[in-house]
C-alpha cells in the first residue's frame, strides 16, 4: 500500500551550502528555510496543514477584503467569506491549490499556476513563483500576467513566520523601518493612516518586542541603495522590492500553533482592504504583468 499523500503535496526540497529549504506542490508555499542547522522559519511538518498561513503565498489579494465585496467597471463582485467570524474574504484563491512543476534545479525551483474564473474574481491569472538559494539567502519572485480579457484587480503577499530565540518574541529584538502604521478596526480593516513616532509601534531602532501585540500593517517605509526594505529580528533579515509598500508584522496571539512563539512578516503588493479603498492595487490590462521579490538572508543586514 502507497504511503498517503502528505496534505500539502509534494515536497521539493532546495539546498546551497549549508541551506536548506521545502517547498510545496500545494500553495506553492515555503514550509521550511534553515541555514547552518539553525531554522529561520517556524515552519510545520509535512504530515500537517499549513496552519495559521504558515509560508503561504497570497494571491491575488494579501489580507482582508470587507464583507468579501468589490465593485469593478460597474458590477459587484462577492467572494466567499472564509473568516467567517469577521465576515472577510481573507488571504487570495491559491492557497490550497495545486501548482505544477516547471523548472528545477538543486537550488532553485519555479512553479506555476493558473487561476480560472469563479464567483468573486471572474479573471484569468497565470501565475509564476521562483525559489532560489544563494548565498546571501533565500529570494522569491512573484510573477502574475492577466491572461483574460478584461482588466483585472491584483495584489500578492506571502506569510512567512520568522524564527526567534528560546524565549519566544518577547525577548526578540525587532527593527521595522516604517515611518506609519495602518490603524484597524475591530475586523482587521483599515480604517486610517498614522505616524509610529512616540508609539509602541516604533521600531525603526531595534528594541525588544516585549509586551506588544503585533498585528499590524505598517507602510511608509524606509528603504537602502537597492530600493529594499529590511526588517531585522534576532539574527533573520527578511527584505522586499519597492514592489511592496506594505509590511503585515504579527506575533500570532490567540493562535495555537503561533502564539507569540514566532512573527510572521508579511510582504504585501497593496494593503488590506485594497480591492475595496484601491490602496496599492495593481489593475492588471489584458497581456499585462506583474513581477515582485522578496527574500530572507539568514543574517543581519544582508
Amino acid at each position: 500500500m502507497a504511503a498517503p499523500a502528505a496534505p500539502s503535496g509534494k515536497q521539493i526540497e532546495l539546498s546551497f551550502d549549508d541551506q536548506r529549504a521545502v517547498v510545496t506542490e500545494v500553495g506553492a508555499g515555503l514550509r521550511t528555510y534553515s541555514a547552518g542547522g539553525r531554522d529561520v522559519l517556524d515552519g510545520y511538518p509535512p504530515d500537517e496543514l499549513a496552519g495559521s498561513g504558515r509560508g503561504q503565498l497570497l494571491i491575488p489579494w494579501p489580507n482582508r477584503i470587507r464583507d468579501g465585496a468589490y465593485d469593478l467597471d460597474g458590477r459587484r463582485h462577492q467572494l466567499p467569506l472564509n473568516e467567517p467570524e469577521r465576515d472577510n474574504a481573507i488571504h487570495g484563491l491559491v492557497r490550497w491549490s495545486s501548482w505544477n512543476l516547471a523548472e528545477r534545479a538543486a537550488d532553485r525551483v519555479v512553479l506555476g499556476h493558473v487561476l480560472r474564473p469563479q464567483p468573486g474574481y471572474p479573471f484569468t491569472l497565470e501565475l509564476e513563483v521562483e525559489y532560489s538559494l544563494a548565498r546571501e539567502g533565500l529570494a522569491v519572485r512573484v510573477a502574475a500576467t492577466n491572461a483574460g480579457a478584461d482588466a483585472c484587480p491584483y495584489g500578492a503577499g506571502a506569510h512567512p513566520y520568522l524564527a526567534v530565540g528560546s524565549g519566544g518574541v518577547d525577548e526578540a529584538v525587532l527593527q521595522v523601518p516604517a515611518r506609519a502604521v495602518l490603524e484597524a478596526d475591530e475586523r482587521g480593516i483599515p480604517v486610517r493612516s498614522a505616524p509610529v513616532a512616540g508609539t509602541e509601534l516604533d521600531f525603526r531602532k531595534p528594541r525588544p518586542i516585549g509586551q506588544a501585540r503585533l498585528d499590524h500593517c505598517f507602510t511608509d517605509l524606509d528603504r537602502g541603495e537597492d530600493g529594499r526594505v529590511r526588517v531585522e529580528i534576532d539574527r533573520t533579515t527578511l527584505w522586499a522590492d519597492e514592489s511592496y509598500p506594505y509590511l503585515m508584522v504579527f506575533t500570532g496571539d490567540g493562535l495555537p500553533d503561533a502564539d507569540r512563539r514566532s512573527l510572521a512578516v508579511e510582504p504585501m503588493t497593496c494593503a488590506p482592504n485594497a480591492f475595496v479603498s484601491g490602496d496599492g492595487l495593481v489593475l492588471l490590462e489584458p497581456g499585462e504583468s506583474h513581477a515582485a521579490r522578496w527574500g530572507i538572508s539568514p543574517g543581519p543586514g544582508n
